[in-house]
């Protein structure tokens, strides 16, 4: 099968689009737009539209969404993007006009021959899917929820169209392959020991997390102790590598588990190293079959590499008719059971939930062997974390203002809400001190030049937790 990354995926689009026009498919060669044009533009809008779900577009996403499109210096085009207007909710229920045409020719065996096996509209499909997933993954910012929920909205939607008209293929049935390349790997056995060993730092100087990284280097001394004894041809034991991560939001469990992937890459237990995140909405759909089969679809994208699951209980907490949550942890059962040496599970989420989780099926406790608690972070390793985060994006405290956030930062960790998310409370209370510093210093005279004022936020700039 052909391997395809965002750029072979636009290619063969614009070969999709051709072929859609030489044949005249539902008079698209009348348009006033090109259909490689129109192709262009609903890309952008979807670009645009998943950028710009926090409010804003900054520079910074012109420039990726350019870069996706493959038109990295086209300085017109990103001009363009920054005066475009952020899209509204509204725009998720849509279907990309290009893809119309593409499902037209699949539905109704429009090209003959079909160099697109009657797949013209997979295609577009996974060039739109491929593509929002490469925006979210490489913003200068994490992923918030508002920009996921917009990529789920309208794959989702898209999904359901072309479903409707029963010219969905899944990702067996495809006759082109849509996945990461393997890494060209040529260093040493010295080199891969050296980045492990780079990586081990790397966690250790995460802040907190005293017995998660206990653990973990636990973990990793086994694996390596095996090896050394398979190399002596020596008994080995089977070590499970699946895992529970269980703990409050903001814990860092997604950072553990991206570290650990590459880690269980450099120890050469996972020949990619790749870390797949997804939640309910990302297995489970709404008719008998689908969800197993969106269940594989994420697999093989895993395989290689670390399934991250988060909130994995709410798989199992609704049990009545017509939930498909089940079916997703019986698909995924059979896959860990089928892949057992190419593809690590993490699932994870609150603690309680988690125990009720792994106690809704045998199977579940049986394949997860390792726990890990992450504990929420004291009032100190929350002002660290703070302090840090600021630094790298080159702001500091005042000492006044570093007094007020201490206090309130304490106060808040005394007295948690149901809400209380520990890093994730601190990255929005930065986020908006920085904007609310933005907003006081853009009006000073003496601020332009002055690295001091740009970059030190006082106690005014600090917010209150609603």
């Amino acid at each position: 099968m052909e391997r395809l990354d965002l750029g072979a995926l636009r290619k063969k689009s614009d070969e999709v689009c051709d072929s859609l026009i030489a044949a005249r498919v539902g008079n698209v060669h009348k348009r006033s737009v090109s259909l490689k044009n129109q192709l262009h533009n609903d890309l952008l809008d979807f670009g645009v539209y998943l950028a710009s779900a926090d409010g804003s577009m900054s520079a910074s996403d012109a420039d990726l969404i350019c870069e996706c499109l493959g038109k990295q210096e086209n300085e017109a085009l990103r001009s363009a993007i920054l005066k475009r207007k952020a899209l509204s909710e509204s725009f998720g229920a849509a279907t990309p006009p290009c893809l119309k045409f593409a499902v037209l020719s699949d539905v109704g065996k429009k090209l003959s021959p079909d160099p697109f096996k009657g797949q013209a509209s997979m295609i577009l499909y996974d060039t739109f899917k491929v593509f929002g997933q490469t925006i979210l993954a490489k913003r200068e910012q994490d992923v918030s929820d508002a920009a996921s929920h917009r990529f789920t909205t309208y794959t989702v939607n898209m999904e359901n169209y072309i479903k409707s008209m029963a010219v969905w293929r899944s990702g067996t049935q495809k006759f082109y392959k849509v996945e990461e390349p393997t890494r060209e790997d040529n260093r040493t056995e010295e080199e891969k020991q050296q980045r492990l060993e780079e990586l081990i730092a790397q966690l250790n100087a995460l802040v907190g997390l005293t017995e998660v990284k206990q653990q973990v280097q636990t973990l990793v001394n086994l694996i390596q102790v095996q090896k050394m004894r398979s190399a002596l041809d020596m008994k080995t034991a089977d070590i499970s590598k699946h895992m529970v991560f269980s703990g409050n939001p903001g814990t860092g469990k997604t950072t553990v588990a991206r570290m650990l992937g590459e880690i269980y890459y450099n120890l050469g237990v996972l020949r990619k190293g790749q870390l797949v995140e997804v939640d309910r909405s990302g297995l489970v759909r709404g008719y008998i079959g689908q969800t197993a089969t969106q269940v594989m679809e994420v697999v093989d994208q895993a395989l290689g590499g670390i399934l991250f699951i988060d909130e994995a209980y709410s798989l199992t907490v609704k049990k009545g008719e017509g939930d498909f949550g089940q079916e997703a942890v019986d698909t995924l059962l059979k896959a860990m059971e089928d892949n057992r040496d190419d593809l690590v599970v993490i699932v994870a989420g609150y603690t309680e939930l988690m125990e009720e989780f792994l106690s809704s099926n045998p199977g579940l406790r049986s394949r997860f062997s390792n726990f890990i608690f992450f504990p929420d972070y004291t009032a100190d390793e929350l002002i660290t974390i703070l302090k840090q985060n600021l630094e790298q994006r080159e702001y500091k405290l005042s000492p006044a203002a570093e007094r007020k956030a201490v206090r309130m930062i304490r106060a808040r960790v005394r007295n948690k809400p149901e809400n209380f998310a520990n890093a994730r409370d601190i990255r929005n209370f930065m986020e908006h001190a920085i904007g609310n510093h933005a907003s006081r210093v853009v009006a000073l005279e003496d601020a332009a030049g002055n690295k001091e004022i740009l970059g030190t936020i006082e106690p005014d700039d600090l917010e209150p937790w609603e």
